[in-house]
Formats: C-alpha cells, structure tokens, sequence
C-alpha cells in the first residue's frame, strides 16, 4: 500500500497490547489502541483502520458484540477476533457475525503477519476494482450524453 495501513488493537491485556504494537509497527503499520469496546467504537467513529484486532473478552462487552457494531459501522474495516479462550462455538458464532478471521492466543507473529498481508491484499483489490468500476460507468454516462447532444 502506497500509505502506512492503519491498525486498531484492541484489547484490555496491557502487555498484549505492547507487543502487537511492537510487531505491527516493526512491519511499518500504524498502530492504535484501544482497551476496551466502547473505546473502540469511538475511535472507529472518528477515523478508518484497515483492520481491527479484536479480543474476545472485553470488560465493557463481548468481542462478538463488538464486532457487530463494528461490522455495521464500519463494514471495510477488516475484523479478526484474537481469543485465549478458543472453542468451536465462538470460532462459529465469530464468523457468523462478520469475522474475517479468527486467530488464537498465543499469537504467532508470521501467522499475524501473513493473515493481515492478505486481507489487506484483498482490501486494496477490491477498492482498485469498485474504482475501476467506477471509472467504466462514469465513460459510459459521458458516451451516452454526447450520443444524446449529437442526436439533438
């Protein structure tokens, strides 16, 4: 990506949240934190992140919950719920509600890593594609109006 992606972390371990920062900014991300959901939404509010770590386990709410709000605030943004609690119900339930990954603690860095290259990958894909759609309808409106001015 031509600009630093941005990444929102949240989490309410101090200590995890150090060290994915470390690691996030190590690649050249620019890194945000917040310790808890209702922080995360504000700050999701007030500016764009590529992509949202998520833990599970909130104080103020449920990772899943969330990731609800998130989903319909922001649905770009990508969501990928980072859980010490792992179980095939809240892998399920995750994805059911607009996880685009889910990954368990403790983080392996090159799993993290590659995990966020290609959503992000995919991110930028799909902005160049609607661009270019974009683009097509644009020419194709200005065709269709100087067909109409030549016809008149």
């Amino acid at each position: 990506m031509s600009e630093s992606a941005r990444i929102l972390v949240i989490d309410d371990d101090e200590n995890i949240r150090k060290g994915l920062t470390m690691i996030l900014e190590s690649k050249g991300y620019a890194v945000d934190l917040a310790t808890n959901g209702a922080e995360a939404i504000r700050k999701s509010r007030e500016r764009f992140y590529n992509v949202s770590l998520i833990d599970i386990r909130l104080p103020d709410m449920d990772g899943v919950e969330l990731l609800r709000t998130m989903r319909e605030g922001v649905p770009k943004m990508v969501k990928i719920i980072i859980t010490g609690y792992p179980c095939q119900e809240n892998a399920i339930k995750a994805v059911n509600d607009g996880a685009d990954a889910y990954i368990i603690k403790p983080v392996k860095t090159e799993e993290l890593l590659s995990l966020i290259d290609k959503h992000l990958k995919n991110q930028q894909d799909e902005r160049r594609y609607t661009e270019q759609k974009v683009t097509e309808y644009i020419e194709t409106r200005a065709r269709e109006q100087e067909a109409r001015l030549e016809r008149t």
